[in-house]
């Protein structure tokens, strides 16, 4: 039987998750989706599109969609609803899991693969995460969970945008590109976003496409590699992360004469290694096992596409926190140059140390 599909949903309080589920439950699409909340909190699911508000753990809605909120962890929820399914008892094409505006999302991504049943069931296809363009400066600020749930993305939408300036609004743009280069940012209202921008966006499959924008993977002659592409009139190139740049965004200010700083250090940050030597496999493993086992907390997203030793297919992998997986992906076609390219996400990763240790282990 096909994998039921597994979406989370992640964005700070009053970001507009409850409006974008309320869309995606109420919109004839003709599929029956199961809504797993974290808490039924004030930001809930309105009692309007629910058959009845009971204690129980699974209310079933007008529109043959369910929901059901966490009262135990996770995985127990999980089985039972795939329990339901194989029984009869409940039907379901899909599952959204929608966190707390505190959530970590790591872990919730992770039960999908440490549990062998879940993992036969289910396929986690992607972490969605919205942003309120009003409230987010201050929340990336104040709150590590909001610039973790950043890190976490396949997708970013950002509500609210109507309420700041252009200005503002790139500037965010800018900074959470800085955050998570690998996903796609779209401004959205009240929750109207095209279902196939929710869906089945494939963002932990081990596929081949790296969802890096070219731009931020062209190579440029001199030091400032690895940058994103900028097309702010005052940068003539591109630059490295975290780096000098004098993107407005980045409000830099001369402390009493002590030089320059950046308002926005984020904690979470990106960085992409990227080399046209092939990989010694198993130097390789030992290196990325270790980096893990040390980091693994802190490595929120990490995914690449590798040219290796001994293979003439691409080696596709990623990762959250410590679990990590490898897959054989597509040949390298004839004229296409065997570039290996890795993307990683995390909170305040030792850079210098990471793309050494990777230059080692090339052959």
């Amino acid at each position: 039987m096909a994998l039921i599909p597994a979406t989370i949903l992640t964005g700070f309080l009053g970001s507009g998750k409850t409006t974008l589920l309320k869309r995606v439950l109420t919109e004839a699409h003709g599929q029956k989706i199961a809504v797993i909340e974290n808490e039924f909190g004030e930001e809930n699911i309105d009692n309007d599109i629910l058959v009845s508000d009971t204690n129980e753990q699974i209310i079933q809605m007008s529109n043959g969609c369910i929901c059901c909120t966490i009262r135990e962890d996770l995985r127990a929820t999980l089985q039972l609803l795939a329990a339901k399914r194989r029984k009869g008892l409940l039907t379901f094409d899909r599952i959204v899991i929608e966190t707390t505006g505190l959530a970590d999302p790591g872990p919730v991504a992770q039960t999908f693969f440490m549990d062998d049943e879940i993992a036969e069931t289910f396929l986690l296809d992607s972490i969605l995460t919205l942003v309120d363009a009003k409230h987010a400066a201050q929340q990336l600020n104040d709150r590590q969970e909001a610039r973790r749930q950043v890190g976490f993305a396949d997708q970013i939408f950002i509500s609210k945008a109507d309420l700041v300036s252009p200005q503002d609004l790139d500037a965010l743009q800018h900074r959470l590109k800085h955050m998570n280069p690998r996903a796609p940012q779209k401004v959205v209202h009240f929750g109207e976003v095209a279902l196939s921008e929710v869906f089945d966006l494939k963002g932990f499959n081990l596929n081949a496409k790296l969802d890096i924008d070219p731009d931020f993977l062209s190579e440029e002659e001199h030091d400032h590699v690895h940058g994103e592409h900028c097309d702010h009139p005052s940068r003539q190139h591109e630059h490295e992360h975290g780096e000098h740049c004098d993107h407005p965004s980045h409000d830099h200010e001369n402390s009493h004469g002590h030089g320059h700083h950046h308002h926005h250090d984020d904690d979470v940050k990106s960085f992409v290694f990227r080399s046209e030597r092939a990989f010694d496999p198993a130097k390789l493993e030992d290196f990325l096992g270790a980096i893990v086992n040390i980091y693994g907390p802190r490595m929120l997203r990490y995914k690449g596409v590798l040219n290796m030793r001994g293979t003439e297919r691409k080696v596709i992998f990623q990762g959250v926190h410590q679990l990590m997986g490898s897959d054989l992906g597509p040949m390298w076609a004839e004229s296409e140059p065997k570039l290996s390219k890795m993307v990683f996400i995390g909170i305040d990763l030792p850079k210098d140390i990471l793309l050494q240790g990777l230059d080692q282990c090339l052959i």
